[in-house]
Order: structure tokens, then sequence, then C-alpha cells
């Protein structure tokens, strides 16, 4: 393949459609109307910028499609010294993408880049929101990370104390390697020009409106032929923040791909049952996979707590609002049956511990509702107070629709819609008593949900925001993070689950699904539980 000279690629970029220039330059487009702030991997917060950082960089260890780990920078791993020293073997063929931060254009990966890349991160001077990554690593006296570099290609890491997600955790893009020649080089700016060894390299970014990445000639991984990867010549990225404008475009042809379901669009595109209109099978087709996303709401169970609501304190009236509304409607009406009733507790389908027991599921049980509501004290809803629910525009319809199943058992609840960034400033300040929220996946284990639950993590100090706590819990939680035998950490996921299912700090709504709709030029795009965009094996005919 030939190389595209930025002049023509900008050009390229900015036709109104793909197939009005050259069809042999392979170029994947696609929308993101949430805007990307920064291509450091160090602020790889949100779905925006972690797709932008998975096309430039790479970790250690990456995640298969079926979310298991794998090899990348490292070739192989070795754990030791009580499931606490973790030793990497990197591979000697990775090169940093050509930038004027090296003399010499560009030089392969060493031990030492995983180093500064992982103290970078707890790094002050850096505010990386993804410090807390590296929470469960030793320090050493001078309070860096005990990281060691015995030789340029092998990397040890120790640990605080066991912690079975560690390798799980190292595969986030948080982790990403940087070379600290670019970083002194481009300061302040490098998350404007970044450097990485990912199967794209950085070539233009016009703010708002595009963002161009070209493919890296001398990129390390193969496909099972042998053959180079990645098949694609380059990614464009536009920023149209109105998604209806952004639906059309792609409905011409401009875009390769929309991701996700906007209720504005679902009934143009989906069935009742959720299947694609046969209409449109000729230029596109959907996938669609649980998404490792819990949506809930959350109920603050400290009647400390400044936004605490005494009448919510009760275990029961909690469990009575959980059995008083049809999740299975409510997905099947709401929702063309995109994602899955959240019937079995906070752990989505997808992680050990999920597990479907009827005996104990969610399910719409008006007669057990309303005897949990008279053994709260409350026959038949008498003498409920007023509740208030808080939660944001975009999911007003589901919370509408649980207000007027619950006003059947005499609940009256009043219906707040506050700015997102507001809702999550008062939740974590503890003061919202009932709050609509969501749970995605850091990494792929069921532990990332129920740390929600765990004591020390309440609210400043991590992400506890119902304020949840119980010895127990603690203790099972403390002894699932300490096992490595993945059956025994499976058991105690799932009986941390049935904990919280009956104590109820949460109502747990549904279980996402990742839903992409996608040009039928497009092959190889595989979908993933954690719906992180892997382009670097996807042919566009």
């Amino acid at each position: 393949m030939r190389y595209l000279p930025l002049y023509f690629i900008v050009l390229f970029a900015s036709c109104g459609s793909p197939y009005q220039v050259d069809e042999d330059i392979k170029l994947f487009r696609y929308n993101e109307s949430a805007g990307i702030r920064s291509l450091d991997p160090a602020f790889a917060k949100d779905q925006a910028n972690i797709w932008g950082v998975n096309q430039i960089y790479n970790g250690l260890v990456q995640l298969d499609d079926s979310l298991k780990v794998q090899p990348c920078i490292a070739e192989s791993w070795e754990i030791t010294d009580s499931n606490t020293l973790y030793i990497f073997h990197l591979r000697n063929d990775v090169f940093f993408h050509e930038s004027p931060a090296f003399k010499n254009g560009t030089r392969t990966v060493t031990s030492h880049d995983i180093q500064y890349s992982l103290q970078r991160l707890v790094d002050e001077k850096t505010a990386s929101p993804g410090r807390w990554v590296m929470e469960n690593v030793g320090r050493n006296p001078d309070e860096s990370l005990n990281i060691n570099c015995p030789d340029d290609l092998t990397v040890q890491i120790r640990l605080k104390a066991p912690f079975s997600p560690f390798l799980s955790l190292l595969s986030m893009q948080y982790c990403s390697v940087v070379p600290q020649e670019a970083i002194e080089y481009y300061g302040e700016d490098f998350g404007r020009n970044p450097v990485g060894t990912g199967p794209f390299r950085f070539q233009y970014w016009k703010e708002n409106v595009k963002l161009v990445l070209l493919k890296n000639e001398n990129y390390f991984e193969k496909d099972e032929s042998g053959n180079a990867l990645p098949y694609l010549d380059g990614v464009v990225v536009t920023f149209i923040a109105e998604k209806h404008t952004a639906f059309m475009e792609f409905m011409q042809g401009n875009f390769d791909m929309i991701s996700g379901l906007d209720p504005n669009y679902k009934d143009v595109l989906l069935n009742a049952d959720g299947s694609l209109k046969e209409k449109h099978n000729s230029f596109m087709y959907m996938t669609r996979i649980p998404y490792l996303n819990t949506e809930y709401l959350g109920i603050l169970i400290d009647p400390e707590a400044e936004g605490s609501l005494d009448v919510l304190q009760k275990q029961n009236i909690r469990l009575a609002m959980n059995y008083g509304f049809d999740r299975v409607k409510m997905m099947r009406y709401l929702r063309n049956n995109i994602g899955y009733p959240g019937l079995y507790g906070m752990i989505p389908p997808g992680l050990s511990g999920y597990h479907e027991d009827s005996a104990t599921a969610f399910y719409c049980n008006p007669e057990k509702a309303r005897q949990l509501l008279a053994e709260a004290g409350f026959p038949n809803g008498a003498g409920l107070p007023d509740i208030t629910l808080q939660t944001t525009a975009s999911y007003l319809d589901l919370c509408e629709y649980i207000q007027k199943e619950l006003s059947a058992f005499g609940f009256k609840i009043t219906l707040d819609v506050i700015p997102p960034a507001t809702l999550r400033e008062m939740v974590s300040q503890s003061k919202s008593p009932f709050f609509r929220a969501s749970w995605i996946a850091d990494y792929p284990d069921a532990e990332n949900y129920l740390s929600l639950f765990y004591s020390p993590y309440t609210v400043p100090n991590g992400p506890n925001y119902t304020h949840f706590n119980n010895p127990e819990y603690d203790k099972l939680y403390r002894q699932s993070i300490s096992t490595e035998n993945d059956s025994v950490r499976q058991e105690l996921y799932a009986d941390m689950n049935a904990m919280i299912m009956a104590e109820a700090p949460v109502m747990v709504l549904y279980y996402d699904m990742a839903v992409r709709f996608i040009n039928n030029r497009i092959t190889g795009l595989k979908p993933n539980a954690m719906n992180l965009l892997n382009l670097k094996e996807v042919r566009k005919d």
C-alpha cells in the first residue's frame, strides 16, 4: 500500500462521502458525538477517549473478544511469591511511532517504559483519574511503585497483597505504554500529540471537527496467517454533536458504524422484538452482545448521611419496591428488548458470579410486595411518605414507568430531573436518597461491581454510593480478591451478590447490551462485552 501524505488524507477525510474518492484507500469512519478531550491514556476515563486511545497505544496485556487476558507487549508472564509478584517478559520488536521527540525518529519499547508509564499514573503532577488502578501495587520507601527492571525486557511488579483481578486491571487503557521523551517534548500538549505503539498513528486533529489516524506500517502484531496488521489505511473520527445528524450521515453511507441505541431512531431500525428491520439488510448489519453495564436505582441506606430518607432505611420497603414493577415488560416496551431485565442482582451476564436463580429473582410479585409493605408498617401503602427519585433526562421514560408501577402499591414517587453532572455530584456527596445510576465495568471481573458495596470504599474513599455496610460481606470480599482459585472465587461472588439482593440497597433495572449498526462494507468488527472498539483486524471492501 502506498503512503498517504497528510494533505491528501485531510482533503479526503473532508469529503462528503467515502465513495466519491479512491476506493483503494480504506478508511474506517465513525462519529463521536461526545467529543474526545485527550488522547493521553492517563485520561482514558470515558468511552470516547478509550476508543481513541485503543487505536494508538498498547499495554503489557490485552483482552480478546471473550475478555480473556492475552499477551501484548508482554509475550509471557508468571505469578510467584504467594501471588504477589508478577514477572513480565517483553517482546523485542515493539517500536514507538515515529516522532520528533526521538533523536533517531523512533526506538523499541523497554521495561523502563513500562515502569515510567505506570509510575506516571500515580504522579500527582499527572493528576490522572486512573491513579486508583495502581492502588494494589506495593510502594518503595520513597513512595514510588514497587516496579523493577532487572533488564530491558523484564518487568517485575510486586503487589501489597494478592489481588486476583490484577491482570485484568493491566488491560485497561490507563496502563498503555508511553515514551518519556514524548511526554517531556510535548508537555501539557501530549494529549493532542499522542505517541504510542498501536496499530494506528496520530496524523491530524481539528478540535470539534475531525481526527485522522493512519496505519502504523511498523506494527508488531500479525493475524493468524502471519499477515501484517492493521488492514485499514486509517481511521477518521468526526465530532458531530447532534445525534440525529450523525444518524442521517450513517444512513447516507458517510459513516461505517453507529454504536448504541438512541430512542429517536430505535423504531426506524428495529422491529418490536429488537431485530433489524429487513429493509435495512442490503445496507447494514447489526451486532449485539451482553454489555458489562448494569443500570440501577441506588438507595442511600445510611441513616446518618445528610441525604438519607427514613422510610428507605427499612429493608422491607426496599424489597417491596424491587418486587413492585415488571422489568420484563419494561424492557419489551421501552427498550425493544435491547438489554436484559435486571432480575438477578448487580453482576451482569458474562461475568463469573452471575447466576439465574428464579427462586430469588426480582420478578414482579404484587402479592409479595404488599406483604412486605404490611410487615414494614404500611398496609396497602397507607401512610407512606413522599419519595423523590433523582434522574437524568435520558432515563426519564424508565423512571416514569417505575413511578406508575409502584403507585399501584401506594408509593408516592416524585421525579426530579437534573443534569448528569449535578446528579453525580449529589450522589458523590451523599445528598441524594434515591438516584438513577449505572456501572460500566472498568475491567472484566465481577469484583468491579461488588466493590460498590465494600464498606471501606464508602464515598468519598470509593464508589460505595449507597453506604452499604455488612461485616460478613466485607469478609467475603476480602477473601474473594485474595484467592486465585476461579471456582472458589465464583462461589464467593455469587454469595455476595445474593447478600446485596437480600438487603436491596439498589433496584437493578437492566443489564445493557452493546449494539452496533455497521455498514455492509465492513468485516471483522467483532463485538465484545466491554464495548471496546478494536479496529486492527477490520477490513473495508
